[in-house]
């Protein structure tokens, strides 16, 4: 079983500042990414010092997943949202 892999230009945007701590990854096509694909950002690791933002054009591969990787990833990523959830049974005295 082959899987499609898509070969496209990106850019990744990096903050490290007190307000922001993220990375952001924009393809310079237009491509959608379904639940199960990989996308693998090539380049040398990108590290951006604190109170800095950055922007980096990198070549990215897309792997697209298979109609059953795609189901199983959409049925446990349901079922795994409650791990996000933060619940609490106090009277919020303490914390």
């Amino acid at each position: 079983m082959s899987q499609s892999r898509i070969e496209v230009p990106c850019k990744v945007f990096v903050s490290n500042t007190f307000e922001s701590l993220y990375t952001a990854v924009d393809f310079e096509q237009d491509i959608q990414i379904h639940p199960g694909d990989e996308v693998i950002v090539h380049g040398a690791p990108i590290q951006v010092p604190y109170g800095e933002t950055a922007e980096f054009q990198r070549q990215a591969t897309i792997i697209r997943a298979g109609w059953l990787k795609r189901v199983w990833v959409r049925l446990t990523g349901k079922l795994e949202f409650m791990e996000l959830c933060e619940f609490s049974f106090s009277e919020r005295r303490k914390l």
